[in-house]
């Protein structure tokens, strides 16, 4: 995962905050189709989907971010997951959270 100057607390609109571009990426080579789902789009597991860049099976999306706290996972192939492979391997990762159903969920802070 890539990250640049961007994070969301909730839902601010554009006229008081400034959007930053935001790159996401995933690596997920036997994958099909990724897409990104969190507090940016309602958490709709369909909305925002990452390009595939070949031969290397790096999945990337640019998003528009205002500032403040964002959390999201990716969508890949209909599996929800902070990264492929992974479970609660990044309980310790100050970028990622414990959410609701106690699973984890990676976070962007977007300044």
């Amino acid at each position: 995962m890539k990250k640049n100057e961007t994070s969301q607390t909730g839902r601010h609109s554009q006229a008081d905050s400034h959007v930053h571009k935001v790159a996401l990426s995933c690596h997920a080579p036997e994958a099909k189709a990724v897409f990104v789902a969190g507090t940016f789009n309602d958490w709709k597991p369909d909305a925002t989907p990452l390009h595939n860049h070949l031969p290397h099976a790096k999945w990337t999306a640019t998003l528009p971010l205002a500032p403040g706290h964002h959390e999201y996972k990716f969508v890949v192939d209909g599996q929800w997951c902070c990264e492929p492979g992974t479970k609660d391997e990044f309980r310790d990762d100050p970028n990622c959270c414990v959410n609701s159903f106690g699973t984890m969920n990676r976070v962007l802070e977007v300044t």
